[in-house]
């Protein structure tokens, strides 16, 4: 069976159910993905109810409701089915939507997933988006929250675009009106709501001599320049406010500061994707930003906010939402200086670092992606802390660029192998990846992951 025939069979399965039951992830992916089902069963005139857990385990598997009603795993459950069989559910109770590489089971649950397929770069979101279009036509509106799936999932970052069935996703987006896409706009994160200068001195990817990492830098190359910088009332512009003109002005620049510094300038632009029915200058306007907020609020233990924002709460849930995303960037700066005054460890192919239990679990590893543009940001990082609910487990988050990517890295493969040799459990995608280990087991394994790293790269 096909990856489409495998969606209309889910559609069935969920037409057939007297209740649903969702359970999802609590990053960007997972929200959106709930988001989107919950929607569209309630569409279709199914009670629903969502429940959200930050890894599929067996202390997080008593979420799972003990009742008749399908159990619907969304972003997670197809690298954890053996949880599922030991629960007892059988094959007619579980639906999977996921995008993770699965489990070995006995038991054969329903799934749709692209990896089989090939589709590697569809993110749970728009498999959920595929079932949901499948449900009713009506769900194509579903459009611009599985685009900030697949982007928060940073499935287009790694390829510079959503391709496959993702574009396709974009493309009924676009029909519906919802959606804008920018195919050839500035690589660079921010575009809807900082000012053009800091969102230049933010990007590391590429990374550009003078800009990147200098504020100052930054405002002095876009001065010389002659671009009005601010509006006649004094405010900051924004990127997605500079005209056509304005806009190729820069990036010819940027274009020859880069060659002028024997750097590659593929990576200067990529698609963007706008959402021209959100405020301007709103965290919502864009999808990698929107994105954002959803990980702030699934990081801080609110991803049912997140999900009401998705469902379209401009109201009391998006004010939470701002909230909650203005104190994630904070603590985040905070994360990030930390990491930078302690410094790292290096080794051949690694460089970490461990920030005991000074941060919560959920946000170390955005910060160590900031914090890799700032070191060597040519080695791999990998962040651990430890677990004040478990002392005997540790948490690892690391992160990688495009550029080791392209040269032959995948931090999922790596810890994949390194947890199942000590006892632990991780995934994820090539660029970035999380795992649990054992907590007495972190000297063997950091050194097991350089090993690891030290071959990919053979």
């Amino acid at each position: 069976m096909g990856f489409s025939g495998e969606v209309r069979e889910a559609a069935g399965t969920i037409r057939d159910a007297g209740t649903v039951s969702v359970i999802s992830h609590i990053d960007a992916d997972g929200i959106s993905s709930e988001a989107i089902l919950r929607t569209a069963i309630a569409r279709a005139g199914i009670p629903v109810s969502s429940r959200f857990v930050r890894q599929l385990e067996p202390l997080t598997m008593t979420a799972v409701p003990d009742d008749d009603s399908l159990k619907v795993f969304v972003d997670l459950g197809a690298g954890q089915q053996n949880l599922l069989e030991e629960r007892g559910l059988g094959e007619d109770e579980v639906l999977i939507l996921d995008h993770h590489v699965a489990q070995p089971c006995g038991v054969e649950y329903h799934q749709v997933n692209g990896v089989p397929h090939g589709h590697t770069r569809l993110s749970a979101a728009g498999v959920a988006y595929f079932v949901a279009r499948e449900l009713d036509p009506v769900n194509l509106d579903l459009a611009q929250i599985a685009i900030v799936g697949n982007v928060g999932d940073m499935m287009a970052r790694e390829t510079l675009g959503l391709t496959g069935p993702a574009a396709e996703i974009v493309a009924d987006g676009i029909e519906h009106g919802s959606v804008r896409l920018v195919r050839r706009d500035l690589n660079c994160y921010g575009t809807s709501t900082r000012p053009v200068h800091v969102c230049l001195s933010y990007n590391d990817d590429p990374r550009i001599p003078g800009i990147t990492n200098d504020t100052r830098g930054a405002l002095r190359f876009l001065e010389r320049l002659g671009v009005a910088l601010k509006t006649a009332g004094g405010r900051w512009r924004v990127w997605e406010e500079l005209d056509p003109d304005e806009k190729r002005t820069i990036t010819s620049a940027l274009v020859q500061q880069l060659l002028a510094n024997g750097e590659s300038v593929d990576r200067l632009f990529a698609e963007a994707y706008l959402f021209p029915g959100e405020a301007e200058r709103s965290p919502l306007r864009n999808a990698s930003e929107f994105a954002t907020l959803l990980n702030a609020c699934g990081r801080w233990a609110k991803p049912g906010i997140g999900s009401s924002v998705c469902c379209g709460d401009r109201g009391t849930a998006y004010c939470e939402a701002e909230y909650v995303l203005n104190n994630h960037r904070a603590i985040i700066r905070e994360l990030l200086q930390f990491i930078l005054d302690t410094g790292v460890t290096e080794l051949s192919h690694l460089q970490y670092l461990h920030v005991g239990d000074r941060y919560p679990d959920t946000i170390v590893g955005i910060g160590a992606g900031m914090a890799l543009g700032k070191l060597n940001w040519r080695k791999p990082i990998l962040v651990m802390c430890t677990l004040p609910e478990d002392p005997a487990l540790t948490k690892v988050s690391m992160r990688t660029n495009e550029w080791s990517v392209r040269r032959g890295v995948d931090l999922q493969a790596v810890l994949a192998e390194a947890t199942s040799e000590l006892g632990g459990g991780g995934g994820g995608h090539p660029i970035a990846a999380g795992a649990f280990i054992p907590h007495d087991a972190e000297e063997v394994f950091v050194s097991r992951v350089n090993e690891l790293l030290r071959d990919q790269l053979a």
